[in-house]
């Protein structure tokens, strides 16, 4: 992507731009980002989407449209009558990781890519009837709020304190301080920085794109890691087991040997003698599949281009090359090549044919694990 192009998508601005000025600092509000827009799913793919097993979706009926007086919160799948009547007010369903599901959202996520995939997460669809919406609340990360049809209400604020309404099946914002308040309409999108505040209100049904970033936290990172890298201790790290003939008869039965700590220490620093441990982890790490996605396998590779399915995550390092959880080390025309694919998502036949002979070999059994697809 272009980095310095202008973009209507982002106003104007280009995604350098947009990138020094406003991610992780202030909202934008775009008017007009995708002139023209219609919701790619209709209202009744997306309940069907809601009704799968593998989709994640969610219902909230606000305490005014509930019966009781109370927030409801629901996990799916959901049947079409086990959701509201659509002519009742104030419920929404969402949909999760709809990019996953259909290619013409998919296509929408690139759009984004001036952004790392790194930390381009998924895209949420939200149905909501007149009236509703999930409260006012704040997110840890980055989300671009694209209206697709009808209108909604938003307001925004700084929010200093982040304290929740107890017993709640939702997080609402106990003392919500909205500062500004806009209306968008189909094309319209709002951005938001993490934990800024943020409330909004179908008028009239409506429907709105989120396209969410990952945000891990420290300690998340840290045990996703450790838990990759523990996986490659024992081959690092060697088959040897603890000895202790110079042990001797001890007072103090419970305390640890010295021995047993060294030999610890040991251990570890053998799991991470590999200067690049770290690294290739990280890369596994990042695209790992989510855990409700699987590949449709079974498929051959005939030759020419390629083109990774949209369920696809695939990233590189200096050294590797990474994909769905795996990594491979890479070198000259190859790591070229495969970072080419992993930044288009997509490979032209004469590039294919530069390939190493076990280069080309990965494509075949990544197009057997239904990674990635021939070109058409």
């Amino acid at each position: 992507m272009k980095t310095q192009t202008p973009l209507q998508l982002l106003g104007g601005l280009s995604p350098e731009t947009f990138m020094r000025r406003y991610w992780e600092k202030k909202p934008l509000l775009i008017r007009g980002a995708i002139p023209g827009f219609t919701p790619l799913l209709d209202r009744t793919e997306l309940v069907d989407l809601a009704a799968q097993d593998d989709v994640e979706s969610r219902l909230v009926v606000q305490a005014r449209a509930d019966k009781q007086g109370k927030w409801r919160l629901k996990h799916g799948p959901f049947t079409r009558k086990s959701l509201p009547p659509f002519k009742t007010p104030g419920w929404t369903v969402l949909v999760q990781g709809v990019d996953l599901h259909d290619e013409r959202v998919h296509q929408l996520m690139q759009q984004f890519r001036f952004v790392p995939d790194a930390r381009l997460d998924d895209l949420m669809i939200s149905y909501a009837t007149d009236g509703g919406g999930v409260g006012p609340h704040f997110d840890s990360y980055d989300v671009f709020l694209l209206q697709a049809h009808g209108r909604r209400r938003w307001r925004i604020g700084r929010q200093k304190d982040l304290s929740l309404v107890p017993d709640m099946p939702v997080k609402i914002l106990a003392n919500f301080v909205p500062e500004q308040e806009f209306v968008l309409e189909p094309g319209d999108m709002l951005y938001l920085p993490p934990h800024w505040a943020h409330d909004g209100i179908a008028e009239g049904d409506c429907m709105t794109y989120s396209i969410g970033f990952r945000s891990p936290s420290k300690g998340e990172m840290a045990r996703e890691l450790l838990q990759c890298l523990a996986e490659q201790a024992a081959d690092e790290a060697g088959p040897a087991i603890y000895r202790d003939p110079d042990q001797p008869a001890v007072a103090s039965s419970a305390e640890i040997p010295a021995g047993m700590v060294a030999f610890a220490q040991d251990a570890l620093q053998a799991a991470l003698k590999d200067p690049l441990a770290l690294q290739r982890s990280l890369g596994e790490v990042l695209t790992e599949p989510k855990a409700h996605v699987w590949f449709q396998g079974g498929q051959t590779f005939e030759g020419g281009g390629v083109r990774l399915d949209r369920r696809t995550r695939m990233m590189f390092d200096v050294k590797h090359i990474f994909i769905n959880g795996e990594s491979f080390r890479a070198a000259g025309g190859d790591a070229k090549r495969m970072r080419v694919l992993a930044d288009t998502r997509e490979l032209a036949a004469s590039e294919v044919n530069k390939l190493s002979a076990p280069a080309q070999e990965l494509l075949t059994q990544w197009c057997e694990d239904g990674w990635l697809h021939g070109l058409e």
